[in-house]
């Protein structure tokens, strides 16, 4: 099996140093390995996602010394696939409507970040809907009970990162517990979540190791659930260790200072971005 790997920004702000670690890393690895590193932008997020971020990921990768394979694959382009995973999941009686705080559904949809509470473990309120009753706004959630009657728990992934090496067994108490019934998608727009779309794609792709920040670990444990659920492979995880500020906090990404453009019009030059995140020069 090839080594195959990814980096998956989104396009919603400059890349930081955070981001060329991650994107540095993942490209190092897989040229060791004499494998592949594919480019993915994760561009669903309508309201926040732009062209001119998007382009700028491209020039701060192509400046940093990476390559990828083309094309490159746009989530926006294929929301169609991932409303017929949904499909399927609803066709199951895996899924339900939910029509709870708009507030917690959007951010829901989003990839979770290190600093930045989640929605709590919802509480089953809409649990009880046919998707018959599904009205315009509604979420899509997952019935994390009926999901695990599908399944031969507990279910394991493995890690070889910096961060949480090992292997992870995943058991029903803890997704009951710590994920819940989390949302999955917006059928009217067909907006998928961040986990689920993250599944899909790392499986069209062949994704074999994720490369990634320890702020997604976890998240991890839903996945390799969605991945079960969908007889999908459950890829080899890579979780790394953060870039942080002089104040230990996550970078982000408002942190213009830390912006990969910035030192380059500062005339950084890759070599030295190398040095300052610990990697060795190319």
């Amino acid at each position: 099996m090839t080594f195959t790997t990814r980096f998956a920004p989104s396009p919603t702000g400059p890349l930081h140093l955070g981001h060329a670690y991650s994107a540095l890393l993942a490209h190092d690895m897989a040229d060791a390995a004499g494998g592949r590193f594919l480019l993915r932008i994760e561009d669903t997020d309508s309201g926040r996602a732009r062209p001119h971020w998007e382009t700028q990921i491209y020039d701060d990768l192509r400046w940093l010394g990476l390559t990828w394979e083309t094309p490159v694959l746009r989530q926006s382009e294929h929301l169609a696939y991932y409303a017929a995973v949904l499909d399927h999941l609803a066709q199951k009686g895996l899924v339900y409507p939910c029509s709870c705080r708009r507030s917690d559904i959007r951010a829901a949809l989003s990839a979770p970040q290190e600093g930045v509470p989640g929605p709590t473990v919802y509480p089953g309120t809409c649990r009880g809907r046919a998707m018959s009753s599904r009205q315009p706004g509604d979420a899509l959630r997952l019935n994390m009970s009926a999901a695990l009657k599908c399944l031969t728990m507990p279910l394991t992934f493995r890690d070889s990162g910096q961060v949480h090496p090992g292997t992870h067994e995943i058991t029903a108490t803890h997704l009951l517990s710590r994920t819940g019934d989390l949302v999955l998608g917006r059928k009217e727009i067909e907006t998928p979540a961040y986990v689920l779309a993250a599944v899909i794609d790392d499986a069209r792709q062949g994704i074999t190791h994720v490369i990634r920040g320890a702020d997604l670990f976890d998240t991890t444990a839903v996945q390799t659930l969605l991945q079960a659920l969908l007889g999908l492979p459950i890829p080899h995880y890579y979780h790394h260790g953060l870039i942080r500020d002089e104040n230990g906090k996550r970078l982000a990404k408002r942190n213009d200072a830390r912006a990969i453009a910035k030192y380059r019009a500062d005339g950084t030059s890759p070599a030295e971005i190398r040095a300052m995140l610990g990697l060795k020069a190319k």
